[in-house]
């Protein structure tokens, strides 16, 4: 079967691509403003390039079309944290991905519990193995339902027990597959 994507709706579209690219890794992002921390997963989230050390990760909008909690935090306060999420943390990720006011934290509703590893980014989620804190770098014009944009890494934590000397790093990550999620394997 050949598939023309001008011929799918958007609903068409991204089942098929979630269900081909895989395993697709979550982005559970960490950010924050006036105080409030938001954390939010989102699997259309991809390495871009290791110089400049950047990811890009799409975010969608709210049903009322306005950006959703995270971009509009990235694009005012400039930074975020990723975290990869794993068997230890896969359902709350799931309960961050509800929708919350922006004046309600998803770490506070759902008893999440962080770690503050660098004072000037938001902080990571304590049960994730690694986290990316990342600046913004560029926003991508698509005129579409999502907004693709780049972050910069700036400073990688990874926990001791998971790196080798050689900078070889073993994570229980989990990942997106189709509408599911599976471990990786080693």
């Amino acid at each position: 079967m050949l598939l023309d994507f001008k011929n799918l709706d958007d609903s068409t579209r991204y089942k098929v691509m979630s269900n081909t690219i895989i395993p697709r890794p979550i982005a559970w992002i960490v950010t924050e403003d006036n105080g409030i921390l938001n954390a939010a997963p989102f699997s259309y989230f991809a390495p871009l390039s290791s110089n400049p050390a950047v990811v890009v990760v799409s975010i969608g909008k709210k049903d009322d079309k306005t950006p959703k909690d995270t971009l509009a935090n990235i694009l005012k306060n400039k930074k975020a944290t990723i975290c990869f999420v794993n068997s230890d943390n896969l359902e709350d990720m799931k309960l961050t991905a509800n929708p919350l006011d922006k004046d309600r934290s998803e770490i506070s509703t759902y008893n999440i519990k962080t770690r503050k590893i660098i004072e000037e980014y938001p902080p990571m989620i304590s049960s994730s193995e690694s986290a990316l804190f990342c600046d913004f770098h560029s926003k991508i014009e698509l005129n579409g339902k999502t907004t693709p944009i780049i972050l910069e890494i700036k400073k990688q934590f990874v926990l001791d027990e998971s790196i080798s000397k050689n900078y070889h790093i073993s994570l229980n990550n989990i990942a997106r597959c189709g509408s599911g999620y599976k471990k990786l394997l080693e």
